[in-house]
């Protein structure tokens, strides 16, 4: 609830890997740091949740959460988006490391971690797979219609599937890895691997032809 007692919305707003503008890209040279960057959250405009983000509070919210990061604490992201607010540490992927404003937009970088979820995304990412972004926050809508947004508040950004037509998302692809044969011992497997880079290669190569069946 807000200050004045009104039950604030749980918000949350997909955009696809051409709507981010998505760029994923490593820092050093041997690739062990993986990151995604792109527009996070869209300001001005009607989104498809026929919701507008006024620039002003898209801007609050962005410099709120990026003063957290900056002052030590750790913004962790999703692979798909939860019902809640809350942060399911068993599907973190990925922690936001920089948050800014370009225009009418909020934009972030992610960090994809060495997480099982994380290791998933990464090599979606090096097969090709473009990945969208959801925000995830709360806010209060006026219901007057024009579904403008004020007392805006960022919890995070998760990683979601691409959309396969406009308007339609659908099942995210760790799903399909869940109910594929295999794609549940891959997974499990991912965490005790980590140390093992003979393992993790093995494992990859098992993520990708679990992919390739679903393509």
């Amino acid at each position: 609830m807000d200050q004045e007692g009104k039950m604030r919305n749980h918000l949350r707003e997909n955009l696809s890997f051409t709507e981010a503008k998505i760029v994923v890209e490593s820092d050093d040279k041997d690739g062990k740091s993986l990151y995604m960057s792109g527009i996070c959250i869209q300001g001005g405009i009607r989104n498809a949740n026929q919701r507008v983000y006024p620039v002003n509070e898209i801007g609050k919210a962005v410099k709120t959460l990026n003063d957290q990061i900056q002052n030590g604490y750790s913004v962790l992201g999703e692979v798909d988006h939860p019902d809640d607010l809350k942060i399911n540490l068993d599907r973190v992927s990925h922690m936001i490391v920089n948050m800014w404003m370009d225009g009418p937009n909020g934009y972030g970088k992610l960090k994809i971690l060495p997480t099982p979820m994380g290791q998933l995304i990464r090599t979606m990412l090096e097969s090709g797979v473009k990945l969208g972004v959801s925000s995830r926050g709360s806010g209060n809508v006026k219901d007057d219609g024009s579904g403008e947004v004020s007392d805006f508040e960022i919890i995070t950004v998760d990683m979601v599937a691409q959309p396969s037509a406009p308007g339609a998302y659908p099942t995210p692809i760790y799903e399909h890895l869940m109910s594929s044969r295999g794609g549940y011992s891959a997974l499990r497997i991912a965490q005790e691997v980590k140390g093992d880079p003979k393992a993790q290669k093995y494992l990859k190569e098992s993520l990708l032809s679990i992919i390739n069946k679903l393509q």
